[in-house]
């Protein structure tokens, strides 16, 4: 038998720490182990799946350092202006608004899974157009597929691995979005010294492609799939992820969350903005603010025209060991 004891409040929405719950649990009659929602259930699915959506960060870093490496070879092969190169560049940033913007609702609409199956379907067009350019307005059009993919990956694949892992590992799980998109920007500065421009393009349809294929591979956030109804399919969805154990009791706590949390949700955007909230939302968009006005963006971009301007180069030695400045 399991014994749950939970200290909460008439009306609100159901406590989720697990100091206020205690759970005793047992074999259940098929064998296998009850687990509470807290449990670590690490299985090969599960990382599989964590796997699969984090090849869509490390596209996102790729598309944010190709042009630093790229951009002599790039304006001297078809013969692009400075602002032309500066167009391209920045592209990016408009489609990742754009698609930042919608990322919720078709998230939302379509689930997490096909949310990222749509962006792989943006980069892949994206890198193609990109590679085989031979004009300035095909290039931008590239960069802009990539920059909506990257709009729509970076809010789908966080959201995606945090409903799929428990308590324990979410955080962690989720420091690998950031951490790939960093390996994907080291990607493109270091092959980038060596390599055409247009292959390196191709390289980043690679984990587009990994993505692509794994989506088929990976099951849906089961509290996606509780949230639009589909209980049956969501309780499926996690027992796929975590293995020969007994998720009743995560599903229930899962579908009990969901029905709280649709219960107290305001539809009106600016209910955000009330006084109580102030001092949160000050500190959170503040840190995003100060984030981006620090110029990272805009230093990864153009870090080769940076060194240059200072009378810098990078290069690799002949043996290709070591990265060094001249």
């Amino acid at each position: 038998m399991q014994t749950v004891v939970r200290e909460e409040e008439e009306g609100s929405i159901p406590a989720r720490n697990p100091l206020l719950a205690k759970v005793e649990s047992d074999d259940d009659a098929g064998g296998r182990r009850r687990r509470s929602p807290s449990d670590s259930g690490v299985t090969l699915v599960l990382l599989f799946s964590i796997f699969t959506a984090v090849c869509g960060s490390f596209v996102v870093g790729c598309a944010i350092g190709f042009t630093s490496p790229v951009e002599s070879a790039l304006i001297a092969d078809l013969g692009l202006s400075t602002a032309q190169f500066s167009l391209f560049g920045s592209i990016a940033t408009v489609g990742g608004l754009l698609g930042s913007v919608v990322s919720g609702r078709i998230a939302d609409y379509i689930g997490r899974k096909r949310t990222m199956l749509l962006s792989d379907i943006f980069y892949v067009i994206g890198w193609l157009a990109i590679a085989f350019a031979q004009g300035a307005w095909v290039l931008d059009l590239g960069r802009f597929f990539t920059g909506f993919g990257m709009g729509l990956i970076v809010f789908a694949v966080p959201v995606y691995i945090a409903e799929i892992t428990t308590k324990d590992l979410r955080g962690g799980s989720i420091l690998l979005h950031q951490l790939m998109i960093c390996c994907g920007i080291s990607l493109m500065f270091f092959v980038g010294l060596v390599i055409p421009w247009r292959i390196l393009a191709l390289i980043g349809v690679i984990p587009s492609l990994m993505q692509l294929v794994g989506t088929f591979f990976i099951p849906e956030s089961p509290r996606w799939l509780v949230k639009v109804g589909r209980d049956k399919q969501g309780e499926a969805s996690l027992q796929w992820l975590r293995g020969n154990i007994d998720v009743s009791l995560e599903a229930t706590d899962i579908k009990e969350y969901t029905e709280a949390l649709q219960k107290h949700r305001e539809a009106n955007f600016f209910y955000m903005f009330q006084r109580r909230y102030a001092h949160a939302l000050t500190v959170g968009l503040g840190l995003m603010a100060l984030g981006q006005f620090g110029g990272t963006m805009g230093i990864v971009g153009y870090a080769s025209f940076i060194y240059k301007s200072a009378g810098k180069q990078l290069t690799i030695d002949q043996d290709g060991d070591s990265i060094s400045t001249t």
